[in-house]
């Protein structure tokens, strides 16, 4: 009489093979990456047959270690956009050096379109002074003590584009270089040609004062 084969192949009737299911989740390099939503607007499109409506996100993205970054996602459903815009941010992630870990190396500004900001270093126990898009990226930047502030427009975009353009100016300033500055090579020096005296033939003609201003004497006119 035949036997029946085995279900599930060899070893399908093992009760004690690992069951990896409930295992805890590896953490991955993602992980302690902290997400903030910044702004999110609804825009519409005019077609043919009327208005189409969908949603833009901002979101800001950062490991609290000196790795920051922001994107900027549409899409017709509110989750769509934010998911989009936060892959869009930790693609484009941009490191900024730390002073002790908790504040800026240095006093620094910041300009994109109409909007200006300007930030400072502080001493420990100051806190994050900001508000609105800032107070967003310096916390996921991992900065405990600074002091921000907006002089140009409120638009949010502006705002996140003028943060990054001033850490970038401090990750630029403190970095050190890995290339070796570049040899300045000074040009020769031309010595300038001796002069050459003019020939006596190409010489003007002087002309004595007393020949040219008086007149002949009397008796050559006799």
């Amino acid at each position: 009489m035949a036997q029946a084969p085995q279900r599930g192949g060899q070893g399908g009737n093992d009760r004690n093979r690992r069951d990896n299911r409930n295992a805890p989740a590896v953490d991955g390099p993602d992980s302690d990456i902290v997400e903030k939503l910044v702004h999110i607007n609804r825009v519409a499109a005019t077609v043919k047959g009327g208005r189409r409506f969908s949603f833009a996100a901002l979101m800001v993205v950062g490991d609290g270690k000196g790795r920051v970054g922001f994107g900027h996602g549409k899409a017709r459903e509110v989750p769509e956009a934010i998911r989009k815009a936060t892959e869009e941010a930790k693609k484009t992630m941009i490191r900024v050096p730390l002073r002790e870990n908790r504040t800026l190396h240095h006093d620094g500004n910041g300009r994109w379109g109409a909007g200006k900001i300007m930030m400072r270093a502080a001493p420990p126990g100051t806190g994050v002074i900001a508000g609105g898009p800032m107070r967003a990226v310096l916390e996921t930047l991992g900065v405990a003590d600074v002091v921000a502030k907006s002089t140009g427009s409120s638009n949010p975009y502006n705002m996140i584009r003028a943060t990054f353009e001033a850490l970038k100016v401090q990750a630029a300033t403190t970095a050190p270089r890995l290339r070796k500055p570049r040899l300045k090579l000074r040009k020769p020096k031309t010595w300038p040609s001796p002069r050459r005296r003019p020939s006596p033939s190409s010489r003007p003609v002087r002309r004595s004062a007393a020949r040219t201003t008086s007149a002949p004497p009397w008796w050559a006119w006799v």
